[in-house]
């Protein structure tokens, strides 16, 4: 399994969790630039909720949320400003949620994160 089909599957994973939480999905992988692209976008209550999905098939070499550095989050940030200006978004925020596959499937969310 090639990483873009794994990283689709995590967000299949992802996006089910989300709407079983009460979020319906907008828009899946939003490009903005080779560097800059949005994982899930959804709407959850009024707040529009840019998401960052980690998958990883174990915790062996860190946890999916561990991946998210610095430069991926001002990356993400970038992301969520072409957004805004493109739309009309009175409310939003950040979102990350990472999955471990293995050795049982973990869900992990963080809402609203600063870095």
């Amino acid at each position: 399994m090639n990483n873009r089909v794994f990283g689709n599957a995590g967000e299949d994973l992802a996006c089910r969790y989300l709407e079983k939480q009460g979020y319906k999905i907008l828009e899946r992988n939003k490009q903005y630039s080779r560097f800059c692209e949005l994982d899930i976008i959804a709407l959850h209550k009024n707040t529009t909720v840019f998401v960052e999905v980690k998958t990883r098939k174990t915790d062996d070499f860190g946890t999916p949320l561990e991946a998210i550095t610095k430069t991926k989050f001002e990356n993400i940030k970038k992301g969520v400003k072409f957004y805004l200006a493109e739309n009309k978004v009175k409310d939003f925020r950040i979102d990350v949620i990472g999955i471990t596959l293995k050795p049982e499937i973990k869900i992990e969310h963080l809402k609203n994160i600063y870095l």
